[in-house]
């Protein structure tokens, strides 16, 4: 089985610290993030202050004009609505089996956290034109796990989102890919609290188990970048199923700080209109039948406090063995 294993360790430090060199020869060294002071006019509304009158997200286009687009996300999915399409088969992942394990000394960032994949991964299939190899990801988040996520669905919003970013595999640098009005392709995955996970730590071990059962139903939609330029070049794919985490880790990210010193909450952008835009659901993005054994699907394999957790999600009912 495929899997991506991501691990944050969250420190949030008022000191100084001295830039590391990242080794991109070997992806577990440290990273340390040397901050500068924030020269964007833009911001989350959790940033906007009397004292910091910044562009937050309903003036966005103030500074970037086409965050005023027509294709923008994230998006409200509504089921009900959407179309199923033959064509959303499962993906082909290649190189997914790396384990991603990089540890983020954080001091104040000015933008949420956002790792850069340094080894060769790709999807193909689901539709896609072509291959896609991995940029980066990054996450969005409430306050406190309450509700982050960008994309909602039925008008439910999850407590995190997670995006891992590519792009064609022709292109060596995100810029040009976003030149192509189909040049990117983001994945996003939602996290939900799941209670009989306790995990009091720090340390965000944050596994996504790849496989044909939890990745075969999803949503696909055109969209945009989610951040100012809001550039209308990325195609959606939203997967249905939630990857479960204590309510402890999700408040760890609560503990990240802006450059100004505010807690870093609500880095989501509000959803954004239709405008006429369709929205497909794969074959498997359905509503099953309670009873059905199709409807068994493996969310996540986790180890809290030693043991093996393994989840599953039955007639959307959850079951921990």
């Amino acid at each position: 089985m495929q899997k991506i294993r991501l691990v944050f360790t969250l420190i949030a430090r008022k000191d100084k610290a001295q830039t590391a060199t990242w080794n991109l020869l070997n992806p577990n060294t440290n990273i340390f993030l040397d901050i500068v002071p924030c020269v964007s006019d833009w911001c989350y509304q959790s940033q906007f202050t009397c004292d910091h009158k910044c562009n937050a997200p309903e003036k966005w286009d103030h500074a970037n004009g086409a965050c005023a687009g027509r294709a923008q996300s994230p998006i409200n999915i509504i089921t009900r609505k959407t179309r199923r399409d033959e064509r959303l088969t499962p993906f082909q992942f290649s190189n997914y089996q790396h384990t991603v394990e990089q540890s983020l000394h954080v001091l104040f960032l000015s933008t949420p956290v956002q790792v850069p994949v340094t080894h060769l991964a790709t999807i193909s299939g689901g539709d896609l034109t072509t291959e896609y190899k991995a940029v980066q990801f990054h996450l969005h988040w409430g306050k406190n796990g309450g509700p982050g996520s960008e994309h909602t669905i039925d008008g439910e919003q999850f407590p995190m989102e997670l995006h891992i970013v590519h792009m064609k595999e022709r292109y060596t640098n995100l810029s040009v890919a976003l030149s192509d009005p189909y040049g990117v392709a983001v994945l996003g995955f939602f996290y939900e609290v799941n209670i009989s996970i306790f995990l009091p730590t720090r340390i965000l071990s944050l596994d996504i188990k790849l496989s044909p059962q939890n990745l075969t139903n999803y949503y696909r939609y055109k969209g945009s970048l989610t951040t100012p330029g809001c550039t209308e070049s990325v195609v959606w794919t939203v997967f249905e199923n939630t990857i479960p985490l204590s309510r402890e880790q999700l408040r760890a990210f609560s503990e990240l700080q802006f450059q100004d010193g505010k807690q870093m909450v609500d880095t989501f952008r509000p959803v954004q209109p239709l405008n006429g835009r369709l929205v497909y659901r794969s074959g498997g993005a359905c509503r099953c039948q309670p009873c059905d054994p199709a409807c068994a699907v493996l969310l996540c394999m986790g180890h809290v406090n030693g043991m093996e957790l393994l989840i599953v999600e039955l007639s959307h009912k959850k079951y921990t063995f």
